[in-house]
């Protein structure tokens, strides 16, 4: 669904979709979709601003990742309401400057509008936890044996050597 800022001087646009795997690319091969995304929400313009659009609604959407530990599949649920603001991009776009905080927070889009699955993929990335694990208690896997220590408990002895004199006992050698 493609939002045109000329629609929205009218009115708000309202959307309330329901979006099959494989519909948005999160852009990391890793990260699939688990079951439909559905979203609701409205998109309008901001009081007082040139272009500026402000995108609110629900997202709720299953996806799937391999843990960061133990490298297995898990899921990570998100379901949240979410407020993004976007602003057109102007003269001087990409040249260096100061942002302020407001900005930095801002996306911002090119053209006559915005495309809603872009702004969808950008709240689900923003929603997953930076670090996925299949659950906290993670013990992740073996940096000796490669053995996935949740399934079983390996007996390999890791201790952790101390690189400050390394080049010391080279020099013995």
């Amino acid at each position: 669904m493609f939002i045109h800022v000329r629609d929205l001087e009218l009115k708000p646009a309202h959307f309330d979709v329901e979006l099959p795997p494989g519909t948005i690319e999160f852009l990391d091969p890793k990260l699939k979709q688990a079951a439909p995304l559905h979203a609701s929400g409205q998109a309008e313009l901001v009081m007082g601003s040139l272009g500026e659009i402000r995108v609110k609604g629900q997202v709720q959407v299953r996806l799937q990742a391999d843990c960061d530990r133990c490298l297995e599949p898990a899921e990570f649920p998100v379901d949240s309401s979410f407020e993004l603001y976007y602003r057109p991009v102007e003269e001087g776009y990409g040249e260096e400057k100061t942002l302020d905080a407001g900005e930095a927070e801002m996306g911002f889009y090119e053209g006559d509008g915005l495309e809603l699955n872009d702004v969808l993929r950008e709240f689900v990335l923003l929603a997953l936890p930076m670090q996925k694990l299949c659950n906290e208690n993670c013990k992740g896997i073996c940096p000796v044996c490669g053995q996935n220590r949740n399934q079983n408990e390996c007996r390999c002895q890791t201790t952790a050597g101390d690189d400050r004199w390394a080049a010391l006992k080279e020099l013995r050698k």
